[in-house]
């Protein structure tokens, strides 16, 4: 039998669909939450990364929250950048004063300091430059200057604009000293991260500035390269987490605040204050989520 349709009938019936179809996508995008649920994008320094740390936190975070943390480690200002950029959740960084930029500018909308340790020089045990022992690691850096330009020892630099890169070049401008200015043959850009920078500098025997917590863990396969300049209140070393803005697009502002306050816990506080401590009879990373930079700069970076 053949159905006959008038053309009332049949607008009627395709504006019947329409508003189906229509109503089923919006459905569809009450239930989208605008971002991955199941995935937290990390963005973080390999200085942190390297000292094996998260992945001694992220897996207790991912079972308590049944989120995947997608771990992105980078140099400190490119993770900075992912966050201006809107292609990370949130961020794990050690540069204040960069950080604090960001959050003036509204890319993230927190700061919360979470824990601290110290950057250290170190070089080999011949120290051929003399400056063991040296408590102002800017001079330090000088005379490593005076003695290495067309001599026979050098410095390797992350050269990453990472945060230790930032801390090395504010020690360089303190004394008015440019590095990549004064010739080439003693300093040594590697471009790479904590670890690959450490492995070089041990390599050829060279002086370099690292975070004491990627130095210790890695201590058995550096093991030609020594502790020389320490305890400089100017070379302490703050790490923040940062939520990103949820204006940025599909940014799972869910995941980042339940991890920023996963950090500052104090249970988990405790296990960032333990790690690796039995084996180095030293922390790697100190406590830091109910305390100030300033407090811990005016105590020298004594813990509580």
């Amino acid at each position: 039998m053949r159905v006959h349709w008038s053309r009332t009938r049949l607008l009627g019936w395709l504006a019947a669909l329409l508003l189906a179809v229509l109503i089923a996508f919006a459905s569809a995008c009450d239930d989208d939450p605008g971002y991955n649920e199941d995935e937290l994008i990390l963005a973080t320094t390999t200085s942190l990364n390297d000292s094996g740390l998260l992945d001694e936190l992220v897996p207790i975070f991912e079972d308590e929250h049944s989120v995947s943390v997608k771990i992105i480690a980078v140099g400190t200002g490119a993770a900075l950048r992912m966050g201006v950029e809107g292609n990370a959740d949130v961020l794990l960084t050690h540069a204040p004063a960069a950080e604090l930029e960001l959050l003036a500018a509204g890319d993230v909308t927190s700061r919360t300091l979470v824990a601290y340790n110290d950057f250290v020089i170190v070089g080999p045990p011949d120290d051929p430059a003399g400056v063991a022992g040296m408590t102002d690691a800017a001079i330090a850096l000088a005379n490593i200057f005076a003695f290495c330009v067309g001599g026979p020892c050098e410095f390797a630099s992350r050269g990453d604009d990472s945060g230790t890169h930032k801390k090395e070049l504010d020690l360089w401008s303190a004394v008015h000293i440019d590095p990549s200015i004064e010739g080439r043959d003693w300093y040594l850009e590697v471009g790479q991260g904590m670890s690959a920078t450490l492995t070089v500098a041990n390599q050829r025997g060279a002086y370099t500035l690292t975070d004491r917590g990627t130095y210790l863990a890695l201590l058995e396969d550096i093991s030609d390269l020594v502790i020389l300049v320490e305890g400089d209140s100017t070379l302490l070393n703050f790490y923040s987490v940062m939520e990103v803005n949820g204006d940025k697009g599909r940014i799972n502002t869910v995941a980042a605040q339940q991890f920023a306050e996963f950090l500052v816990r104090s249970d988990i506080q405790a296990v960032i204050g333990k790690f690796r401590l039995e084996e180095y009879r030293q922390p790697l990373f100190i406590p830091a989520a109910d305390d100030t930079e300033e407090a811990i700069s005016a105590r020298g970076g004594a813990a509580n």
